[in-house]
């Protein structure tokens, strides 16, 4: 009896310990599994941030602000102080271009401005046309010029660095893509301006439409920051990138590291195995809002037109402009405020009356003994048709990642909605979306019935941007799709295309496109128009570029008409037996309605026709051209050459020696004096000027980000242009949940056990 009742005292006593012990234990279980899970979140947080991550800074010793000393519009990088800033450079730009028919000739001026009282070097990351075929380049300080020389792109590094050293002003130029370029302007002094000057040739765009010619002239102004696939290169340290969130200052943690030989990268994105040029195309960028109000990187834009026919109506559909009609054939085009901010592609088209539009044209330059010509042929409209309404399978790819947050993913999910309205009911399809991850709508195409065409509606709208640019999967998967042989195969891409891993997606589109064509649609104010173009001609398809929402109905229908239109296939150029002629491109694409054929020849003398021909379903198409009496065409010749280079890039893909490749591309490039992706231009002055006991300092200046883009989803805390930060966040949350869950029940069973 009293062992019982000693028993219930002890166990009556017990219980408050009991539960004291259970809720010290699970406050304490609470706090260790936030903690734990804290330590996990800002794991991955840092494991996110390795694609986006910095090259460590070298030790220097700039001049310092604050925030209250900043007066004007700048760009502050971040230092180890709390509240102390490096200002960056600035540079203004100007651009000329002169169309003359199908040519244009266009000048870049870059000025740098060292708004520190200390020497700097200025690193400038820009686009310029994909075509672009850039041969002059001239550094202008105060009144005197330096001519750039064209070298091997390794000389000119080292021609560049040791001026560096030594304190003269040196300039280089360099191409990254060949819609990509580095200018890096060595010894700018305290408050100093340094000026570029560049100048490159290209051709206009032309098409028909509803019997109505349209030449479009288009210059990119900014890049949409690049997804950076693949394993960092060892060795390179990490810096997680910030974000200052305070007055309105677009405050970016940037550092540098010199490689061996002295030249600098200054990008934000580290060096990979699939992108080893990472570093060098990831300029810095200011936020949106900041640009619009301070006017970040200013650029001035005129164009003087001499179509060569009488010109109906000059547009620029996402800049305003002022016109000037000085004759008959004649415009000058001014940006109507002056200048603006570099955050959108400048696009010109002007239209021509259909009685002038051009059946033919012929462009001739006379280089050294050589003749160079561009031809121009446009196909007849009348008897080219063929049979409508043909059964198709229509797979739609749409890039939901991160770089098309804002207005971006809107115009993607407007034009991919219309898109599936035109579908008939003879058609089949799919919708392929991706991010970091890729998803299929269905496992196989389905019947373009009216009720999965409304489920497929529900789906677009459903869609978000966020998460990376994994781009291979979902090309892969659409081009392994099974496909009806009796069916026409059509991919639709819509897409920024802000990858690096261009030449890896170009060789996989190339290895497995099959019977299907490819058709990319570019999306946003700065799409990647070289990865775009080329894509679509290795996918023998077109490229489609939609600035704004309110082009969406306009440049779909267009792209419809393409698709539902036959083409022309097997395209052949046939020069006379005596003619001896290098023709680029040596293998024509398919041709589609409205457009014309465009090709550059280098050729003998003569005054004799060329045919071109082509097949349309079970007949033949062919037309005459003779090359007499054609227009004086200043600056075909790098045209040609730049063609020509295009090709032997093109040759790596499938596989051409690389050293062989190299060798021919420096001796066309040198030749006509043309930067390259192994040539560059370079100008030295003779006399130092920065004394050589003062330091210099390497600065990148931001390009601004392209308008209608977010700085969150593109470059924010978790880089979701690259990384699935935020999923990683959410499963380190959930962890914490899991934690005190389980502690929670266990204790539980403590207390009442």
């Amino acid at each position: 009896m009293m062992n019982n009742t000693h028993q219930a005292n002890v166990t009556a006593t017990a219980k408050p310990s009991i539960v004291k012990d259970a809720l010290v234990g699970m406050v304490t279980a609470i706090g260790v599994g936030l903690i734990a899970s804290l330590v996990f979140v800002m794991v991955v947080m840092f494991l996110s941030s390795t694609a986006h991550a910095y090259p460590q800074a070298q030790a220097t010793n700039p001049a310092e602000v604050g925030l209250t000393d900043v007066h004007q519009g700048s760009l502050l990088f971040r230092t180890d102080k709390r509240g102390v800033f490096h200002i960056a450079p600035t540079v203004d730009t100007d651009v000329e271009m002169k169309v003359s028919g199908m040519v244009v000739r266009s000048r870049v001026v870059q000025t740098f401005k060292n708004p520190d009282d200390y020497w700097v070097e200025g690193v400038y990351v820009f686009p310029l046309p994909e075509n672009a075929a850039v041969d002059h380049m001239r550094m202008i300080i105060g009144e005197r010029i330096v001519e750039g020389e064209i070298k091997e792109r390794e000389a000119a590094k080292k021609t560049y660095a040791k001026a560096k050293r030594e304190g003269k002003k040196a300039a280089l130029m360099d191409q990254e893509r060949p819609n990509v370029f580095t200018n890096s302007v060595a010894n700018i002094g305290p408050n100093e301006s340094v000026t570029i000057e560049i100048e490159y040739q290209q051709t206009v765009q032309y098409e028909q439409q509803q019997g109505e010619g349209k030449f479009e002239l288009r210059f990119p102004l900014t890049m949409t920051p690049r997804y950076i696939p693949g394993e960092k290169k060892s060795g390179t340290p990490l810096k997680q990138p910030e974000l200052d969130e305070q007055d309105h200052q677009p405050v970016q943690a940037v550092h540098y590291k010199e490689s061996i030989d002295g030249f600098t990268k200054t990008g934000w994105a580290l060096d990979t195995d699939v992108v080893p040029d990472a570093s060098r195309i990831t300029p810095p960028v200011y936020s949106p809002d900041y640009t619009q109000i301070n006017n970040t990187n200013p650029v001035s834009i005129k164009v003087e037109l001499n179509a060569g026919f009488p010109i109906n109506q000059v547009n620029s559909p996402y800049h305003d402009i002022q016109t000037a009609r000085p004759g008959e054939g004649h415009a000058v085009v001014q940006l109507a405020q002056g200048s603006v901010p570099a955050d959108r592609d400048f696009n010109l088209t002007w239209t021509i009356d259909s009685g002038y539009s051009p059946k033919a044209a012929l462009f001739s330059e006379e280089v050294n003994g050589e003749m160079y010509n561009l031809i121009m042929v446009m196909p007849p409209t009348d008897g080219v048709g063929g049979t409508q309404h043909l059964a198709r399978e229509v797979v739609y790819i749409i890039d939901t990642s991160g770089s098309m947050g804002g207005t971006s993913i809107q115009q993607a999910k407007s034009a991919l909605n219309m898109a599936l309205s035109r579908l008939r009911a003879i058609d089949t399809f799919n919708i392929i979306q991706f991010n970091s991850v890729t998803h299929s709508l269905y496992n196989t195409a389905q019947v373009a019935s009216q009720a999965n065409i409304n489920h497929a509606m529900r789906y677009v709208d459903a869609l978000y941007a966020t998460g990376g640019t994994e781009m291979h999967p979902a090309i892969s998967q659409a081009l392994q799709q099974t496909s009806d042989e009796q069916r026409v195969r059509q991919i639709i891409f819509l897409t920024d295309g802000s990858v690096g891993n261009e030449t890896q997606l170009f060789d996989l589109i190339k290895q497995q496109l099959g019977n299907s064509r490819l058709f990319t649609v570019g999306i946003g104010s700065a799409p990647n128009s070289f990865f775009m173009t080329r894509a679509a001609e290795f996918g023998r398809g077109t490229y489609t570029f939609i600035g704004s929402a309110s082009e969406v109905q306009s440049k779909m229908q267009d792209l419809f008409t393409k698709l539902e239109t036959p083409v022309l296939t097997d395209l052949e150029v046939n020069f006379p037996d005596n003619v001896e002629a290098e023709i680029w491109p040596n293998r024509i694409p398919d041709l589609y309605l409205g457009e014309p054929v465009v090709i550059v020849a280098k050729t003998s003398n003569f005054d004799d026709t060329i045919q071109i021909s082509g097949q349309r379903v079970n007949t033949t198409w062919e037309v005459d051209l003779p090359l007499i009496g054609g227009q004086q065409g200043n600056g075909v010749a790098p045209l040609w050459a730049r063609a020509k280079i295009k090709a032997l890039m093109d040759s790596l893909i499938e596989g051409a020696n690389k050293e062989h490749v190299k060798s021919e591309i420096v001796k066309v490039a040198l030749q006509h004096h043309l930067v390259s992706k192994y040539t560059s231009l370079v100008a030295v002055e003779k006399t130092p000027s920065r004394p050589l006991g003062d330091s210099l300092n390497t600065k990148a200046v931001p390009n601004n980000l392209p308008h209608g883009s977010t700085m969150g989803q593109v470059v924010g805390s978790f880089a979701q242009t690259a990384t699935l930060g935020q999923l990683k966040l959410f499963i380190g949350l959930l962890l914490l949940t899991f934690s005190f869950l389980a502690m929670w029940r266990m204790n539980r069973q403590v207390v009442w056990s």
